[in-house]
């Protein structure tokens, strides 16, 4: 019985820790990616400021998707 409970909290706390960490690689993925389509995009139309705006939006996207994942986790311990 007790080797249940030790078990299952253990599963808790590494789903807790996946929880997070996928978090914490959110903005800087996204950051990534708008840098590496605007990069992209600059060399294929001969263009300067293309790299600066998706990287604006690769960074503008990786706060929402941040907002989005923390607000969800906070509704799930309210819940609890």
């Amino acid at each position: 019985m007790a080797r249940k409970a030790v078990v299952r909290k253990n599963d808790k706390f590494m789903a807790s820790a996946a929880r997070y960490t996928s978090i914490a690689m959110t903005l800087p993925a996204s950051t990534f990616a708008g840098y590496l389509i605007g990069s992209t995009l600059d060399r294929w139309f001969h263009t300067t400021y293309l790299m600066i705006m998706f990287l604006l939006l690769g960074i503008a996207s990786g706060f929402v998707q941040l907002i989005r994942m923390l607000l969800r986790d906070m509704q799930i311990r309210d819940k609890k």
